[in-house]
């Protein structure tokens, strides 16, 4: 007769660092597979940002330009305008609200306990976790990019310096996205209540962090409360890298305050690894 053991923690074992890579390359594959082969991942977060893009764009094509001298010259479309805040969403929606939906759920049926008695790798599981957000979070930009230029006519920075800013900005932001989704997996008692209990709380912050709305034309107490939260400061880093320097005027404190930027985003990305670490768990809070 055989004897099934099963352990709610994952086994202790100390592989060498190539294996862990490869398994982690390996979950990773298996993630963006399992990703694309889910409808509502993919309309909700892959391409939500994109929709609504075409959507705004759409509405306001015969809206005149904004940032212009009031005479006529100068300024850019609205379509323009709303490209940075929409990247900056993508980022979020792929991290956060995807992984923290998708964690919730392999906690809830079990997929993470089983996980945790294989001999895959903790860091490995992770890795794949990075992997899949960081492909996923490319693709969705190239496919908003590549609307916003080829369909839309926006122009993209044509500068290596702006380039330069978003890898990093990107890059950062990808990695907060990673450590908070973990961390605010744990947040939802089940995989059935995740999208109820993680999409109001990216929704809110997107109204609030200048996506859908002008930041500017915001409270400045909500501009105050807007500014805790990273989607801000990733947002405003998107518009110091797609937008003219002419509306750096337009932010709360006049200027694109990026080393400011830099540290609300790799304080959030450090808070959401402390989060995750002290809040992960490998079984449902119930059991």
């Amino acid at each position: 007769m055989t004897t099934t053991i099963e352990t709610a923690a994952p086994v202790t074992v100390r592989p060498g660092i190539g294996r862990v890579l490869r398994l982690g390359a390996l979950r990773a594959r298996y993630e963006i597979r399992s990703y694309f082969r889910a409808s509502d991942a993919v309309f909700f977060t892959f391409l939500f940002p994109t929709m609504i893009f075409v959507l705004f764009a759409a509405v306001f094509s015969s809206t005149g330009k904004v940032g212009g001298d009031g005479h006529g010259h100068g300024g850019i479309t609205l379509a323009a305008y709303y490209l940075p805040g929409l990247v900056a969403s993508g980022i979020l929606l792929s991290g956060v609200q995807n992984l923290g939906i998708d964690i919730a759920g392999e906690r809830s049926d079990g997929t993470l306990k089983r996980l945790g008695g294989s001999p895959l790798p903790m860091i490995s599981y992770f890795l794949g976790k990075v992997g899949v957000v960081l492909v996923t979070a490319l693709a969705q930009l190239v496919l908003l990019l590549g609307v916003a230029h080829f369909v839309f006519g926006v122009t993209l920075p044509d500068t290596a310096d702006l380039w330069v800013r978003f890898a990093w900005i990107f890059i950062l932001s990808v990695l907060m996205s990673v450590v908070l989704g973990v961390g605010i997996s744990g947040l939802p008692r089940s995989g059935r209540s995740a999208s109820a209990v993680i999409v109001p709380i990216l929704l809110v912050l997107q109204f609030i962090s200048g996506v859908y709305f002008s930041f500017a034309d915001l409270p400045d107490w909500l501009k105050t409360v807007a500014g805790i939260f990273p989607l801000k400061w990733v947002a405003q880093g998107m518009r110091s890298v797609f937008l003219p320097d002419s509306f750096a005027a337009a932010e709360q404190t006049g200027g694109w305050d990026l080393g400011t930027t830099a540290l609300m985003i790799g304080g959030w990305a450090v808070i959401g690894l402390v989060i995750a670490l002290l809040t992960f768990r490998w079984v449902r809070k119930d059991r």
